[in-house]
Formats: C-alpha cells, structure tokens, sequence
C-alpha cells in the first residue's frame, strides 16, 4: 500500500519518537483523543501484529470507550480494507487485535489477559485510580511496549498526574496541549469556549486551559476564587513585620474517625487581608498542630476558634482554649455559636471579603483547593437547596468563615474606645 500520511500538530511531534511511556495532557479541543487515535491506527499499519488496548477506569458499555474514534479514524485514513470492525473489537493487519477494557473490572489475576499487548492507550485517564496504574504498568512488557496517556488534570493528586508529571519516570515524552495548540480547531468549539469564558469563568481554566479544577461548579466560592485570579491577587504574599499575625482554627479532634483539624494563617493590612498560610490535618492530638505552629514561626500569633474551642479535649479532658493558653499561645475568647444559620452567615461574610483577600499562591493551595469544592446539599428532585455539604472541604471553609466573621478594618478596630484628647477651649 501507499505511504500512510497523517497530519501531525506540532505540539505532539515529540510523541512520536519511541518511548516507554507518552502523555498528553490540557484541556478540551487540543486534539489529544485524536492524536492518539491515529497513532494507534498508525502502530497497528507499521507493525504487523500489533495488539493494542483502549483502557478507561470504568466502561460499562463499549459506547463508553474508544471504540468508535479509532474506528472513525480507519475511516478518515481509508484503511478499511486492513481492519475488520467487529462488535467487541477490532482485527488488524497480521492478526494483530485492537481490544476495549475498563480497569475497574480487573483484579490481579485477570490483567493477565494483557500480557502480550504492545500498547495500551489510556483516555480520560485523570480519573485511573493508583490501583489501576499500578496493575497496569507491569502487565504491559512486550518488548518495545509502550504506556500512552491522554487526560485533562483534575488535582495533582490524580495518578496519572502524579505519575507522569510530578514523579516524572525515565522513559516518558509528556506533553501540554491546549486548544491554541490544535490548527484545526473547529470554530463551533471556539464559540463554546468563548461563552464558557464569559459566563461560566470558574470553570473555564480548568476545561479549557488543562488547569487542575480550582472549584467545583456552583460552589459557595466559585467567583471570589475566580476573580482573585483574574485580579492578581493570587501569586507571592508577604507579611508585614510590623503587624500580628492571627490563626484561624476549625477544630477536627483526633483519632481515626475525626474531622479535618484545619488552621488559616492571615494578617490584616490596611484594607488588606493577607492569606497567608493553611495547614491541615486528620486524626491528630493537639500538640501535633501546635508543634506545626511553632515549626512555622507562628508561636505569636493570636489564635480564634470556634464555638467548640470551650469544649473538652477527648484525650486529657481539657478545654481547646486551656491547652493552647497553657502552651503559651495568645487566645482569644472562643466565638459564641450563632445557632443554625451559622454556616449561611460564614459563607456571606467571606464573599463580602472576597475583594480584599489576597492569597500566598504557594503555601495556600491545599485550602483553596478545599473551599473551591465547599457546595451546597440538593434535592435534585425538587431543586431545593439543603445547607452546605458536610464533607472534606467544610472544615477548611468554616475556618475561613471565621476569620471572615471576627474581621475588623485595623484603622477601626485600632481607633475603637480610644480616648479623646480635646484641645482648651477656655472653659473651666
């Protein structure tokens, strides 16, 4: 047959130099699927042979996998003649195999089936758990096997991220295609990303640009995190040494069954409030938090907590508010409970102080990452509301919550009660 040609974007020209593992990454309309598509169609015409897998985390039905892009690419490349399309499968040139799997629905015995396969494809592979990625990568050996991945980051804590980006393995080509990477974007996917610019903002860098996701759609805090970015105000935030520092506390307990122990670092500057830490931790006593405390330089800090700060620690039986006297921290009198719309006035206080919030990108962004999730409960049934989720982002924004409810303007609170001289007017 004649010279298979296929036109190649320039960004995912190094994928197509041998290597053992090959990952692109970005968001929606870079042409990733695609790309990796034609490659698969292009191993299987090069070497004659080829048994190559199609892997998603979960398929229930072949209407789930990519099955009908590589078959719609033997199309476009007019190779119909070299593969047979069955229903569960694809026969390639010199009884070579195209097969369909979902990871989910092996165990350690029945990957085995894989044992002879060259390549194996990975699309959508931001949800591939570790267990998945780990079954995997020893099953595909063939000799000159290779492991590709296509995927638009969630959290940095996704497998395939941690895997490919951050861990970075000898033998990897990894890639950032984005959709001003593809020459052939398609002007009805330009008009849907324009309208997801202006009217969906929160969620635009994620889908569009391959950003991890900042926040979950119709969270609480959504906007303010989005316009914090778009203004700036998310980058490289110092203290001022003149001023106190002040740790805002969300108190979790400890043992295997307690909430989330989170503490928010933020001075206020003018009409500024400096973000400028966030710690937290699951399932330990308190002097371990402490111990972060004073690590960090934070020994002088004025700490806030929470109404529970008047409650008994479940291991020595003390008030919060004692322990953290007594390690010499300076306390302020825990805030009084404000009863069931506790959680309502938080979550409007903190927008009302959005503007001002500027946030240390570096050491903030587990919290943030926290309160972009922070969401409201639903009966999606009757579209009714239900308070806000109680979930492993709450902790985080109730301590924000109450840094947003104790705010004062220093200018004001510096001003308050102070006495005032009047200059003799000549009366007695």
């Amino acid at each position: 047959m004649s010279t298979l040609r296929i036109p190649t974007a320039k960004v995912f020209q190094p994928l197509l130099e041998p290597a053992r593992y090959k990952g692109a990454w970005g968001g929606r309309g870079s042409g990733k699927s695609h790309f990796f598509g034609e490659m698969v169609c292009e191993e299987c015409m090069l070497v004659k042979g080829t048994r190559a897998v199609c892997i998603r985390e979960v398929q229930r039905t072949l209407a789930q996998s990519s099955k009908h892009l590589i078959e719609t690419k033997i199309r476009e490349l007019s190779l119909q003649n070299e593969f047979k399309v069955w229903n569960d499968r694809i026969e390639t040139p010199g009884d070579g195999l195209i097969m369909f799997t979902g990871m989910q629905d092996h165990t350690a015995d029945s990957i085995k089936s894989l044992e002879g396969f060259r390549i194996a494809w990975i699309d959508e592979a931001q949800t591939l758990s570790a267990r998945s990625l780990s079954l995997l990568r020893p099953t595909i050996r063939a000799e000159n096997s290779e492991l590709w991945a296509s995927w638009n980051p969630r959290r940095k804590s996704d497998a395939i991220d941690d895997f490919l980006r951050a861990k970075k393995p000898t033998g990897s080509i990894v890639v950032k295609a984005n959709w001003r990477d593809n020459p052939w974007f398609p002007s009805v996917l330009a008009d849907e990303r324009r309208l997801d610019l202006e009217l969906y903002p929160e969620r635009y860098d994620h889908i569009w640009e391959g950003d991890y996701a900042k926040a979950f759609e119709g969270a609480y805090f959504a906007a303010l995190l989005s316009a914090a970015r778009s203004s700036g105000r998310i980058g490289r935030v110092t203290a001022d040494p003149l001023l106190p520092l002040r740790a805002f506390i969300d108190i979790g307990g400890s043992g295997a069954t307690a909430d989330a122990f989170t503490i928010w670092i933020v001075q206020w500057v003018g009409q500024e409030i400096r973000i400028l830490d966030y710690y937290e931790s699951v399932g330990q006593v308190l002097a371990y938090h402490v111990n972060w405390l004073r690590k960090q330089g934070y020994e002088n800090a004025i700490l806030y907590l929470p109404h529970d700060g008047v409650n008994e620690n479940n291991v020595t039986g003390k008030r919060y508010e004692d322990h953290l006297r007594e390690a010499g921290f300076n306390v302020e009198p825990p805030v009084k409970n404000q009863g069931k719309g506790a959680a309502s006035l938080r979550i409007e206080a903190v927008r009302r102080l959005g503007p001002k919030m500027y946030w240390n990108e570096s050491t903030t962004e587990a919290g943030r990452d926290a309160i972009g999730f922070y969401h409201e409960r639903k009966d999606e049934q009757r579209n009714v509301g239900l308070g806000p989720e109680h979930d492993w982002s709450s902790h985080a924004a109730d301590g924000l919550g109450l840094m947003a409810i104790c705010y004062e303007e220093p200018g004001r609170a510096a001003n308050f009660n102070r006495v005032i001289q009047y200059r003799q007017q000549g009366y007695a």
